[in-house]
């Protein structure tokens, strides 16, 4: 009987590998498929042949199938396979979202024809039941772009699929026809990827597709997009419809974390979830709870919106996982142990420690790395609760729930980003180790016993006994001068006289000569004299920890003299004080500046907005005057963030509050409520026409397009106005009603 030569082809290539194979070896894919994530771990060897459905040269992700079953496999760039071919896959199993292989070798056996595609529907994609598998979907194109992603530059489509919508890669760098595709019917042939956050838990679908030829338009767009009527910015909203049939999903974990009003934290074993929630509670940390809501992955990480909390009142505690920056700081959407939203602790010493009416904020030097603790104040009309002071320098541990800030998801790989600490309570700061008893308080108190010891032994003549006396003053008085200049750069005294304060200690410990700073790009501080000539000057120069120096010491001295050890002990004492008192006032006004400002934007946030509020009632009632509050809103910011990415949605935002600023006067104040709201405090009106007057100009500040990489986006807001006190009385009440009367501008124009 006579075997085709592709079918020898076939049966040698499985009998090599179950010749060559240890013991142990899975050598089928659904053996791999089969394997728990415990199993996989193990790093079991393979050795199993499969068909290329996709590969990329310039990367290392490559995609098989076999039969029904599919694998992602980790390999080698640069190599010569192609979709189609047979290959033997040699390697370890890998926990992942899915098993999958981390391959040694990968060897082409022969060439081959590609699986026949499945028709894929939303539902089985999102619940990850072809993942991996190649397959056909019918959907329309949202938008197309030429993007890079590394130095890959690729197709990167977005898909509406009847149930939601998917992502698709296109290996291509043609962008001729990238018009065409906008709006049309297509059936997208590809490898079912996926986007993950820190954890390797699912955030969307990515169709990974090998050609451009696999993107088949089956109904062209009905109209050009370049041909569609120019119609006024303020109707775009028009044509614009939402239909959400996402349905309420029920999760159960600990409590781990909750803001009132705002967000509660569960965590199961080693996966947690951030659920956003209106609720006030009371719920207790610790217990178990249930939580529904609407899941969410537009972040980079999965949540739960509008959520609804069940308190059972079992008190499970979760430990915290010890920690480190770099495991906290670490993002990798392909490893699974990552640590966003979960409960963590981790060690360091106390750089700076601030206390404000909305939040405490401690910064700790973790091995070098520097990581801000918060702690939210709950809503309270009381004084604030007390808090355990913590000493500078104090090595504490802190617990909490690891918070990411921001994540450039155009770069998917892995990343450092910025991140806090959220406290839930004072208990949450252990102070480990309390500041080295060598300070100089410590020292001046030894200074002290010392002296008295000298004093009640010393039986000396009266002039001995005299000159070491008024010696022991001097250093006893200049301890307590240079122990009281470090309390008040602990404390909130103005820099200026702290520095005035060390060119007069400075003078004393030079009997009198005179001293000065001289602050780089800043003031010149202390008792210069006019003509320099007629002295000898000495200077130190203040150096920073890092960077260029903070400014120069000087003292004028008898030019008679010669320099000696006296003067330039004293004028390094003077440098390290000075260097000291300017780098703690610096790291004071940054933190303040990032508790009042947001960091994006660089305008006011709600905590200062909430402060500066409640000063003009005040001023308002006492004058019985009145003012103005602005709410505005972006129209279609949604939009731009799906298009643009959140990246492109950032740059819009600084762009907007750039516009809005100009429109302002000095004493006005724009803050940013949070994602695409901002509000305006209009302090020094007289009239309502005067508050819609202003709030005009920043509507009609957004009718210009914006240029941002090359892109022409138009801007639009939605704006509402309260007049205090006509419109309310309270922060509550003025918020409330320019929120609704923006919604209902918002709603008209619609």
């Amino acid at each position: 009987m006579k075997i085709p030569l592709k079918g020898l082809a076939i049966i040698f290539g499985c009998a090599s590998i179950a010749w060559a194979a240890e013991p142990g070896t899975l050598t089928t894919l659904h053996a791999i498929r089969a394997l728990s994530k415990v199993e996989a771990q193990k790093g079991l060897p393979v050795a199993f042949e499969a068909i290329v459905t996709y590969y990329n040269k310039s990367d290392v992700d490559l995609f098989v199938q076999d039969g029904i079953e599919a694998i992602y496999v980790e390999t080698k760039p640069n190599q010569n396979l192609a979709p189609g071919d047979r290959v033997l896959v040699r390697g370890k199993t890998r926990n992942s979202f899915r098993p999958d292989v981390l391959s040694d070798n990968v060897t082409r056996v022969q060439s081959g024809s590609l699986p026949k595609p499945v028709a894929a529907d939303f539902e089985p994609l999102i619940r990850a039941e072809l993942d991996c598998m190649r397959v056909t979907v019918h959907a329309t194109v949202r938008s197309a772009d030429l993007v890079t992603f590394g130095t890959m530059p690729v197709i990167y489509l977005k898909l509406i699929m009847d149930g939601g919508s998917i992502d698709a890669t296109v290996d291509s760098s043609d962008s001729s026809n990238l018009k065409g595709l906008l709006d049309a019917e297509a059936e997208v042939t590809g490898v079912v990827s996926g986007k993950f956050d820190n954890k390797n838990q699912l955030t969307g679908i990515l169709l990974e597709v090998p050609t451009l030829a696999d993107v088949k338009i089956v109904k062209a767009a009905q109209t050009d997009p370049d041909s569609l009527p120019i119609i006024p910015m303020d109707q775009v909203l028009s044509t614009y419809s939402f239909h959400d049939l996402t349905r309420r999903v029920r999760v159960q974990g600990t409590i781990t974390y909750f803001e009132p009003g705002s967000a509660v934290v569960l965590q199961d074993g080693a996966k947690s979830l951030w659920i956003s929630t209106h609720a006030s509670g009371p719920f207790r940390i610790g217990d178990r709870a249930g939580a529904t809501g609407f899941p969410d992955g537009r972040s980079s990480y999965l949540a739960l919106t509008d959520g609804r909390i069940t308190d059972s009142h079992i008190f499970t505690p979760v430990q915290p996982q010890p920690s480190t920056w770099r495991q906290m700081a670490t993002w990798n959407s392909g490893d699974p142990n990552g640590h966003q939203n979960d409960l963590v602790s981790i060690e360091g010493k106390v750089a700076a420690a601030v206390r404000e009416e909305s939040q405490d904020e401690f910064v700790l030097d973790s091995d070098g790395k520097l990581i801000t603790a918060i702690y939210y104040h709950p809503p309270t009309n009381g004084p604030l609760p007390l808090i355990e002071q913590v000493p500078i320098g104090a090595r504490i541990r802190v617990t909490g729930i690891c918070m990411v800030v921001q994540v450039n998801t155009a770069n998917p790989g892995e990343q450092e980003v910025p991140f806090n600490l959220l406290l839930r309570s004072f208990d949450d700061v252990e102070v480990i180790a309390n500041p080295s008893l060598l300070s100089v308080r410590n020292l001046a108190v030894l200074v002290g016993f010392l002296l008295a010891a000298v004093f009640a032994v010393g039986s000396r003549g009266l002039f001995i006994e005299r000159s070491i006396r008024r010696q022991n003053a001097s250093f006893a008085y200049v301890e307590r001068r240079r122990s009281r200049i470090l309390e008040d750069i602990n404390g909130s005294r103005p820099l200026a006289e702290i520095v005035e304060e060390i060119t007069e200690l400075v003078s004393y410990k030079l009997k009198g000569a005179p001293c000065w700073c001289q602050i780089t790009d800043g003031a010149q501080l202390g008792n210069a004299p006019s003509k320099l000539t007629a002295f000898r000057v000495a200077e130190r120069e203040i150096s920073a920890r890092s960077g260029p120096a903070l400014g120069v010491f000087f003292a004028a001295l008898d030019p008679l003299t010669s320099p000696q050890a006296a003067e330039s002990e004293a004028l390094s004492m003077a440098a390290a004080l000075s260097a000291l008192a300017i780098e703690t006032r610096s790291l004071y006004t940054d933190l303040r500046r990032r508790s009042e400002f947001d960091l994006l934007t660089d305008t006011h946030n709600r905590f200062s907005l909430d402060k500066h509020l409640d000063a003009v009632i005040v001023d308002a009632r006492s004058a019985a005057g009145v003012f103005g509050l602005i709410y505005i809103d972006l129209d279609e910011f949604k939009q731009i963030n799906d298009i643009h990415g959140h990246h492109f949605g950032d740059r819009y935002l600084q762009e907007v509050a750039v516009r809005m600023k100009r429109q302002l006067r000095a004493h006005d104040l724009l803050a940013r409520q949070g994602g695409d709201e901002f509000t305006v405090l209009v302090p020094v009106v007289h009239s309502r026409a005067q508050v819609e007057e202003i709030a005009h100009r920043l509507e009609r500040c957004l009718d210009e397009p914006f240029v941002i990489e090359g892109h022409t986006i138009a801007g639009s807001a939605s704006v509402g106005i309260a007049l205090y006190p006509e419109d309310g009385d309270t922060k509550e009440a003025l918020l409330n009603h320019a929120d609704a009367a923006m919604y209902k501008s918002k709603h008209s124009a619609r």
